[in-house]
């Protein structure tokens, strides 16, 4: 995957490190544990993990799929200090075989919605924690995203992104949701997880402000843009996302738009 469609720039936005820290403050880790940062892409919050746990003792194992994300991450997280960061190419489906020991606690920042097989997925996290470990996400695609107060936004933003893709591109998403996976409710979440032998420890939404420039760089980032935009070319689809997000910042005369990050910390039952 190219470097300009990752979430690496996403990833530096101060509203995102706070909501990931957050997380990280409901789990409540301790040093010396040996944690799973799933789908841990460019390592922002690897880094939260390792200040929470470092001490000889305590090991962060970054699990992430894409070659060239664990590479930025390698750059991003060199002399960290105490705490030790294992690589690990790999997919969440996989977890079991790819980190054989339990651990503590796994981080699943951001990605659960792109999981098509949530229920094997989380079967595959619950064998890779101790009886006692925790398993945090959070997440910012799911049904209760966007704020009521934000939907005229979100209409004018899809409307005048699929314009400019015609425009400019003369082409259209294969379909014609706008978007094309399934998001879960809040609920659906928390049955999800009970109905997978998880209890629920502590559930918060946190509103975001996002400033243009947020939308723009998750526009940016491939698997949204596969998402919002189905069958449509990277740079077609990242080029008419951020021309319809500005187009619809300058007319409704916004400077931050209110988004929904769904935060949930749940034990093995």
């Amino acid at each position: 995957m190219s470097d300009g469609f990752t979430l690496e720039k996403f990833a530096r936005h101060p509203f995102y490190q706070e909501v990931n820290r957050r997380l990280v403050a409901l789990t409540g880790l301790h040093r010396g544990q040996c944690v799973v940062d799933l789908g841990a892409g460019t390592g922002a919050v690897t880094r939260l993990l390792v200040q929470e746990v470092a001490c000889p003792e305590a090991e962060v194992i970054a699990v992430e799929p894409s070659d060239s994300a664990i590479e930025a991450a390698r750059r991003n997280l060199e002399n960290l200090g105490d705490a030790v960061v294992r690589f690990v190419q790999g997919g969440a489906e996989r977890l079991s075989q790819l980190v054989k020991k339990p651990v503590d606690a796994i981080f699943f920042c951001n990605a659960i919605h792109l999981v098509p097989e949530k229920e094997h997925v989380l079967q595959e996290i619950k064998r890779t924690l101790r009886e006692d470990g925790t398993f945090s996400f959070n997440t910012s695609f799911y049904d209760g995203a966007e704020p009521p107060e934000a939907e005229q936004f979100y209409r004018k933003w899809m409307i005048r992104a699929l314009r400019a893709l015609k425009s400019r591109y003369g082409i259209m998403p294969e379909r014609t949701r706008a978007e094309a996976r399934h998001r879960l409710t809040e609920n659906e979440y928390v049955k999800l997880l009970e109905e997978n032998g998880f209890r629920i420890r502590n559930k918060e939404v946190v509103t975001v402000q996002m400033p243009l420039g947020g939308f723009e760089d998750i526009r940016r980032y491939s698997l949204w843009i596969e998402g919002v935009l189905p069958g449509v070319p990277l740079e077609a689809g990242r080029d008419s996302l951020i021309a319809g997000a500005r187009e619809a910042f300058k007319e409704l005369g916004l400077k931050t738009s209110p988004r929904n990050w769904l935060l949930i910390v749940a034990s093995r039952a």
